[in-house]
């Protein structure tokens, strides 16, 4: 049946120089920049604006003439009054996220009722939503109930239909549109309380990340494109309920209305897309989170997250986080946070990591930091950290740090700077060591090395020979050092090597240890001259007068101690120069 009913019309309108407080996140238009143009296209100097604060303007193409031209010389003030000198407080601004949003001041539409029919606890409203300048209707407009968390988007034409049920005295309707003033209307009698478990997060800072998540691969493919209209419809409004479930995106306990609630819990069969989780969610396949989550999420496939996360976050395949991590992430595959973590991240295959990072990392082959880097990473492949590292890094083949100030562990370990410690078969470091020397010993005559590292803690890589028609030895060996650091032209050197002696005889294994330390001193840049003593234990298979024509007989001098059967030991000494 048809209903005399009141209606109670709010148009919310706000000009630029409102007296209102200026929201937490309106950073951008408070931001001071100095600009100074002639004759230039509006959409020219918006550009230089943008530039100048670090952010980007999003607005309708209907919005300026870019063939008008406009000269501007302001010194240090904020990009709000700019803007109103150059719109002549027409324009109104919003923001969300890196955007600053232009729109008319004066843009409003009205919501036109066509049908109010109820019936025991059953309510349908039908009308339009109209905009009031030209007299046209809205498409694809979004008209919902807060408090009740159901909403419709306008047809073609501009028309809506909404169905209620239950016991309710007040139905409050509000239009949204990207680009207009919210428009509401009160159907019924007045309510004095809301319903339980209802919180309006409207005016109040609500972080909702990325605002480009619902746009990325993942997001247009399982986010209908009615749910992203929505979003953009209704960029401001956020509730809390205790609970939500749905079988997927848009297949929910909140209908469309679920990218605006935060949940305590959200248990999702397929998927689902929620404005946030304070508590526990999880979903058989995925879960799309517009804002933050914390305490717990957990996924067959993946998460995606806008915001930031706060808690534990495991996945079967994918962790992707555009905010903040704190705590325990896993995923089969990959763990990928677009800000700082701090915590524990372990994946399959690779975590990805663009700004900094506090805590334990590991993967099955690569960790990969874009930031800087404190605390321990383990993988299978390798470690890249592209500015400081303090901390541990264990590699099964390479690691990397612009700034190593902590210790590495790998094959091949490379660093810009160092002033840590890295220690694997080839040492890289761009200020560091790079040293070749040529030197003698009583073994063998003929060596060369390559040191590589650093002071601290240096790898030492040499064959040799010994030059000889009757006593010929080959040799091959690997070992560290560590330098002491007297002054510019002194220091002492303290090394262990292991090396294997041919002797003529594949099948005998003959291995030489040594421990020498090394007075070195710099005649000149470039080139140092060292000497010192040395201690060698031999472990041979071959006994005196074994080994082939030509080659040594006896490794081991006359003067030795013995430590068993097979093993030898003695002092010795090293001498030579080293090439810098």
């Amino acid at each position: 049946m048809k209903l005399k009913i009141l209606l109670i019309f709010f148009l919310i309108t706000a000009c630029a120089k409102a007296q209102m407080p200026i929201p937490a996140n309106n950073h951008n238009l408070e931001k001071k920049v100095t600009i100074e143009v002639k004759d230039q296209q509006i959409s020219q100097v918006l550009q230089k604006i943008s530039r100048a604060g670090n952010f980007y303007f999003s607005y309708s193409g209907t919005l300026i003439k870019r063939d008008s031209l406009v000269s501007i010389s302001v010194k240090n003030s904020s990009v709000r009054e700019i803007l109103n000198r150059l719109f002549n407080n027409k324009v109104d601004y919003a923001e969300n996220g890196e955007y600053i949003i232009l729109r008319y001041a004066a843009n409003h539409f009205t919501i036109e009722p066509e049908n109010i029919t109820t019936a025991e606890k059953l309510y349908l409203i039908s009308g339009y939503v109209i905009d009031t300048q030209t007299g046209t209707k809205v498409k694809q407009a979004s008209v919902y109930e807060k408090r009740l968390l159901q909403s419709t988007l306008t047809d073609n034409k501009g028309f809506f239909r909404l169905k209620f049920k239950g016991d309710h005295n007040e139905v409050i309707l509000t239009a949204s549109k990207e680009s207009y003033r919210d428009t509401t209307l009160i159907f019924l009698s007045d309510i004095k309380i809301k319903p339980e478990g209802y919180n309006d997060h409207e005016g109040r800072r609500v972080n909702m990340g990325d605002a480009n998540i619902e746009n990325s691969g993942l997001g247009r493919f399982f986010i209908s494109s009615k749910q992203r209209i929505q979003s953009l419809n209704i960029p401001d409004f956020f509730a809390n309920t205790p609970f939500q479930a749905s079988l997927t995106p848009g297949l929910s306990s909140h209908g469309n209305m679920s990218s605006q609630v935060i949940n305590r819990v959200s248990l999702n069969v397929l998927g689902g897309y929620t404005a946030g989780t304070d508590g526990f969610e999880m979903a058989g396949l995925f879960n799309i989170t517009k804002g933050d989550v914390k305490k717990m999420q957990f996924a067959g496939l993946f998460n995606q997250v806008g915001g930031s996360v706060k808690g534990i976050q495991m996945s079967g395949l994918l962790n992707d986080v555009r905010g903040e991590t704190k705590g325990f992430q896993a995923a089969g595959l990959l763990n990928h946070v677009k800000k700082d973590t701090e915590g524990f991240q372990i994946a399959g295959i690779t975590n990805l990591n663009r700004k900094n990072i506090k805590g334990f990392q590991a993967a099955g082959v690569t960790n990969i930091i874009a930031g800087s880097f404190g605390g321990t990473q383990i993988s299978g492949i390798g470690n890249f950290v592209s500015k400081n590292a303090d901390g541990i890094q264990i590699a099964g083949l390479f690691n990397y740090a612009k700034k190593l100030n902590g210790f590495q562990l790998g094959l091949i370990n490379v660093a810009d700077t160092s002033s840590g410690y890295s220690l694997g078969l080839i040492n890289i470091i761009k200020n560091g060591y790079h040293k070749v020397s040529f030197y003698t010993n009583e073994t063998v005559n003929t060596n060369i090395s390559l040191k590589t590292g650093n002071a601290n803690l240096y790898t030492i890589l040499f064959i040799g020979m010994n030059i000889s028609d009757q006593e010929k030895i080959k040799t091959a060996g690997i070992g560290f050092g560590h330098d002491f650091i007297i002054n510019k032209r002194l220091a002492i050197g303290l090394e262990i090597t292991g090396q294997s002696l041919y002797l003529g005889n594949w099948n005998a294994a003959n291995l030489l240890n040594r421990l020498q330390s090394n007075l070195q001193f710099q005649l000149f840049r470039g080139l140092t001259v060292f000497g010192g003593p040395s201690y060698a234990l031999y472990s041979g298979d071959s006994p005196a007068g074994s080994s082939a024509t030509g080659y040594k007989q006896n490794i081991v001098p006359s003067r030795h101690t013995n430590f068993g059967n097979a093993t030898k030991g003695w002092l010795g000494f090293n001498a030579g120069i080293t090439i810098m």
